[in-house]
Parts: C-alpha cells; structure tokens; sequence
C-alpha cells in the first residue's frame, strides 16, 4: 500500500463521508473494508431469487434527503436516483381505513379525521424552518445557534410519544400514525425522548417524504466510492483489521465502527479509564428481518397503503407501545411492530416483470436469536389477507444473524447503540469532541458517535473535521 495520512477503518456510509471530507482537504486518505463488498449497512443483493434485489440493511432513507453534508457533495452528482413515493409512510388500521403521511400537510391532515387540527398545530412552528432544524439536529448536542427552535423543538422532545400523543391527539389514526414514527427510537413508547423521533420523521416526510435509491441503497455506498475515489482517496476491499498490527503507517485512524469493535482492535492503545467509560456503551434492542419475493404486490385492504414504499404495521398507538414495552423488558411480543417496505411498488428494477419484493422486520430483544416469521407475517395478514399466498420465496435473519453479516450491528442492534436520553446527549462517552479520544492518532466516526443512527454521512463529515483540526492543522 501507499503511505496515507489517514486510514478509515469500516466502509459504511459514515466512513466513506469521513474519508471524503479528508480527502477535500487535499489530504492522502484510504478506507479499509473488511468484506468484499462495500457500503456496510447500504448494501443490496438477491437474497431470495434470481432477478429479485433487497436491501440487506437500510432501506429507506428520509434523513438522507436533509443532510448537510450530502447537500454538499450533491450526492446526486455522483450516481444517485432518488425514488420519492406519493406518500412518506402509511399506517392500516383494523377498520379498513389508513393514517398516511404525505409530503403534503394538508393532505396529510384528511386522513386524520378529528385530529387534524391538532396535527397541524404541533408540526406547524416548525413545518417552514426544517431545513435550520435538522441543520441543529445533525450535530452533537451543544449551545444552539438557533436557541429559540431548539428550545421550542426540545420542549416536545423529550417527551415520551404516549405523553405526547395522548395529550394532544383524542382520536386513533393520528396518535397511530405518531406512535409508528416514534417507535422507530427502538425505545419504549412511554420513555423520555422517544417522541423526538416521531417528531423528526413526520417533519422529514413533509420536507422531502421518505425516499430511496432507485435499484437499492448500494447505490449510496457506490456514489460516496465514486466521489472518495475522484478526490484521489482509495478503498481497500477484502482488508479486515482484528487489531492495530493489521493497520498501515499513518497520522490518524478513523473507525467507522462501535464502541465494543473499537476496544477489541485497539483498547491496548487507549488508557484504561476510556476503556471501562466506552465498555458502559449501552446497545438497544435488535431486529429480527424477512425478505420477500412476490408474484404480486401486497393486498392491503386500505388502498392508501399501496401510495407508500413504507407501512408501519402494528395497530393503534397502545398496541404498538405495548409490543415495543415487552421488547424493552426482554421479550418477544406475540403481536410485534412491524416496519414494512415495498419499494418495487415504484422501483421495476428491484424484481422481474409482473413481480415484486418486500422485507419486514419487528424489534427483538438484543442478541435474540428467535424466530419472528409467524408472528411477523401475521401481523401483515391484518391488514392484507392473502399476504401469505402472495409469497414465492423468504429469506430471514436473526438478531445474531443480523451481527454475522456487518459486526457494527451488535446484537442486532442497527441504530448504533441505545437512543436512551443519556446516551444521545453523551455518545458514545461525554467529551467535548466526542469523535476524539485520549490517543491523539484515534478517532470515532460511526453512528456510535452524534448525531447518531441513519444513513446522513453527518458522523463521518463531523468526525473528520475533528482529524483534519486536531492532527493536521487544517479547518
């Protein structure tokens, strides 16, 4: 290999944005990916049948959209064709009837019958400012530059999606439809913080709806490659690192990787009082995920659900925070919530003619290795009879399964660690650069690190703003 000044290690969207930012400033950089395939959780292949794509990990991307950082580099530019269905996301409801998010408020509000107005009334100080809140938002917690919105938004935030929704929604389609939001927290309904989450993907789906990549989110991973590589960076597929003794020569290192991964590569380098603050990183509860292949698309009884690439599948708000409680205390709930895709609805790339795809999955307890088929695809029986007969072939992962094929998904886990309220303020330790630690050559980059989970790039863009400060005199 070349001499780099700085090597990343993990090729997941937060280590190839934290290698193109360094490589902006015009700053030798490789990435190290220890599979052969690259994109870490934005990767896609035929997991069923031949001629069927499924994203294996992230599918759906409503932060991408909004992030400064891919703004930036106009990820467009570098290959990706964003699919924006009608609607964010639909929510069925036992009465045939759907909550739905559209880009459109008003719109959005119709299908919420008498909680319109109240809908309105909580998105509406925030509905023209989203573009200055997510800016805030994608960026570890600190003194606002726009303390008014933030104060307002936190006020909101902090509270838990019961509380919330039960003190401003009196009927079941909005409180539904703000409980699907907020699970995606993987947090219990009823804690502190976890209506932050409905509150940022409601708003996000009104900015710029919930969209994906036309023919799978590897698109993402290969777009990011282009752009590292026509800045001069490279990528090294097919090079795990078990510990710093596989590393090149080099100024910094930058891990696109958890805390847990971290200490097993390189605690030996880090002072014992950080290794015990990083080994107290709490993880939260794993998936469990089918992939389908289809000879038609999914009945659904209410229509509206056919307008949406992704369906919240759980029943009202105290069905879903009851089945997300018993996640939270260690089981697996007879009657999951569970998040459904369907991109080939709007995607004829993802199957062959007349076919479709699809994936579920339900939230489990960290590290299960239970088997949620049964209990998955009956909750889509629901809401569309004759799912079942719909079905050519599945492909399924556990928790643990979910781990084997990318190790930053620990125990299942895909959001990075816990979102509990302490962690999101001090992730994945309190410091005051927290991509930083006590070795001055090593750094964090992954959704460990703020602003936490999904695909965005903004832990990676942040990360190297750190290295390209700290170590090399630059920003």
């Amino acid at each position: 290999m070349a001499e780099f000044d700085v090597v990343v290690i993990g090729s997941g969207p937060n280590g190839l944005s934290a290698a193109i930012e360094i490589a902006r400033a015009g700053v030798p950089v490789c990435v190290l990916e220890a599979v052969e395939t690259i994109g870490g959780g934005t990767r896609t292949g035929q997991l069923t049948l031949p001629g069927f794509l499924h994203d294996v990990c992230s599918a759906i991307h409503p932060m991408a959209l909004v992030s400064p950082f891919f703004r930036m580099i106009e990820i467009e530019k570098w290959g990706v064709k964003w699919v924006r269905p009608p609607a964010a996301v639909a929510h069925p409801l036992e009465d045939s009837t759907a909550a739905v998010l559209y880009p459109d408020v008003g719109r959005t509000c119709e299908t919420l019958g008498k909680d319109a107005a109240a809908y309105r009334k909580l998105l509406e100080p925030f509905l023209e400012r989203t573009g200055a809140l997510f800016d805030e938002i994608l960026r570890p917690v600190r003194f606002p530059s726009r303390p008014l919105l933030m104060a307002r938004f936190g006020a909101l935030a902090l509270r838990s999606c019961r509380g919330l929704a039960n003190g401003r929604f009196c009927g079941p389609n909005a409180s539904a439809l703000f409980a699907g939001c907020s699970a995606h927290s993987f947090l219990p309904l009823d804690a502190a913080g976890s209506a932050a989450f409905g509150l940022v993907l409601a708003l996000a789906g009104h900015a710029v709806g919930w969209p994906f990549p036309e023919s799978g989110s590897r698109a993402i991973a290969d777009a990011l490659s282009a752009c590292l590589t026509a800045l001069g960076g490279l990528v090294f597929a097919g090079r795990p690192v078990h510990s710093t003794k596989d590393l090149p020569p080099a100024r910094a290192y930058v891990f696109d990787v958890t805390p847990a991964q971290l200490l097993a590569i390189a605690g030996d380098s880090l002072p014992s009082r950080y290794r015990g603050r990083l080994s107290g990183f709490q993880y939260g509860p794993g998936v469990f995920k089918i992939d389908w292949a289809l000879n038609a698309p999914i009945p659904w009884t209410a229509r509206e659900c056919r307008q949406a690439a992704t369906v919240h599948v759980g029943g009202t708000l105290d069905e879903i925070a009851s089945g997300e409680s018993e996640v939270g205390q260690g089981r697996h709930p007879e009657r999951p919530f569970v998040l459904v895709g369907q991109q080939s609805l709007f995607d004829s790339s993802r199957a062959p003619a007349g076919m479709h795809t699809a994936w579920g999955y339900c939230h489990v307890p960290n590290g299960s290795e239970a088997d949620m088929t049964v209990r998955i695809e009956s909750q889509i029986e629901r809401f569309a009879p004759g799912f079942g007969d719909t079905i050519l072939a599945r492909h399924t992962m556990t928790a643990m399964q979910m781990q084997s094929h990318n190790a930053n998904l620990i125990g299942g886990d895909i959001s990075g660690g816990s979102n509990k309220v302490r962690q999101i303020i001090a992730r994945p330790v309190f410091r005051l650069d927290p991509y930083s630690t006590p070795n001055p050559r090593i750094f964090l980059c992954s959704s460990s690190t703020p602003p936490g989970g999904g695909v965005h790039g903004m832990c990676g863009y942040l990360a190297a703003r750190s290295v390209l400060r700290r170590v090399l005199g630059k920003g």
